[in-house]
């Protein structure tokens, strides 16, 4: 199936000391886009099960524990509302869509695959794709954001405050959902989460301080990397746990890769799927030559017929939300403080052209 692909995907752009001023200038240039996506996530969310009374209610204590742990950041969230002409609520439900989604009775997530190189040599570099439902392909952007304590280039969904990239300072952070049967809402949503650790840290070190300040009632895998350092987080209701690059390398799919959260896992959502990809990347890479640029690496994530799918393509014959698709393939380089993005999977690497920002 193909994936529609818009004609000019949006760039957004925003440079505002004042975090409200910044929340406005997104959601101006968003007057539609996250209209757009409420209407997307309103079907998904009511595909399974949960209703809009629900999603209110989830969403206003997300806005309470975002505005207790980062009053900033709910800010910004309010000022986006204000720019795009949405009701807070309704903005705070995006941000916290991974959260409320835990709730469904029939909408599993789609999958991810990362991998970060550290290398003396030739420094950290970092690839993933980005698998989600189709019918969100036109609901997400590139973005720039400066005025913050540090400024940021990424990508991200219309309405949520961020997802991956690489800040001003050489961090960078890519982006995995897992599942754990004690996911829910109370805490600081990983999508905001993710927006504050580029924002703030400038550092490996310095982002894994505030991650474990964080009150935190769901689960996710931060894949954080600076030029000297790389961590992997294991993130969930009961607890961080961090693993360290093996021979170099870290890779992530969606399961826990540490044994306390593991024993909570909500395997039905990801396997055999995701420990399926994670053998076939670890294995590729075991016998390549060690990747050292972002374009081998980015090239270890191709598969065809007959291989895992971390290409991820969507099968037409099935119903919404079951729909999985490569959106996007993302590269981050610490040293030159750049992210590359392609509106498309690893394998149209060569057919379509980069997006490169750069945070410097």
């Amino acid at each position: 199936m193909p994936i529609p692909r818009p004609e000019h995907r949006p760039h957004i752009k925003a440079a505002a000391t004042d975090p409200y001023e910044r929340g406005v200038a997104r959601g101006e240039q968003l007057r539609d886009g996250i209209p757009a996506a409420i209407e997307v996530y309103d079907r998904l969310f009511a595909l399974g099960g949960i209703t809009t009374a629900r999603v209110r209610e989830d969403a206003e204590r997300a806005l309470d524990a975002i505005g207790a742990f980062r009053p900033a950041a709910r800010t910004e969230i309010s000022g986006m509302a204000q720019g795009s002409g949405t009701e807070e609520w309704r903005v705070a439900a995006l941000n916290a869509r991974t959260e409320i989604l835990a709730r469904s009775v029939a909408v599993p997530p789609g999958e991810c695959t990362t991998i970060v190189r550290r290398d003396d040599a030739m420094g950290t570099f970092g690839v993933q794709t980005w698998d989600w439902h189709v019918e969100l392909n036109g609901m997400w952007h590139t973005l720039e954001l400066r005025g913050g304590t540090h400024d940021v280039v990424g990508l991200t969904e219309n309405g949520i405050l961020g997802k991956m990239g690489v800040n001003s300072a050489g961090l960078a952070l890519h982006f995995n959902i897992l599942g754990h049967v004690d996911d829910g809402i109370g805490g600081v949503p990983v999508h905001v989460l993710a927006a504050i650790v580029l924002e703030e840290a400038g550092s490996v070190a310095e982002a894994v301080e505030i991650i474990r300040g964080a009150p935190l009632a769901s689960s996710g895998s931060f894949a954080l990397f600076d030029e000297t350092d790389a961590v992997l987080l294991d993130m969930s209701p009961v607890g961080i746990f961090e693993m360290r690059p093996e021979n170099g390398t870290l890779v992530r799919t969606n399961h826990f890769l540490t044994p306390t959260p593991a024993t909570g896992e909500k395997t039905w959502l990801y396997q055999p799927d995701s420990g399926e990809r994670y053998d076939f990347v670890r294995d590729r890479l075991v016998r390549r030559q060690p990747p050292t640029t972002v374009d081998e690496l980015a090239d270890v994530l191709v598969t065809g017929a007959g291989e895992p799918p971390v290409t991820c393509l969507p099968d037409p014959d099935k119903p919404l939300g079951q729909r999985w698709a490569g959106l996007a393939t993302i590269t981050l380089e610490p040293a030159t403080r750049t992210a590359r993005i392609l509106d498309g999977t690893p394998a149209d690497i060569g057919v379509r052209d980069w997006r490169v920002l750069s945070a410097g």
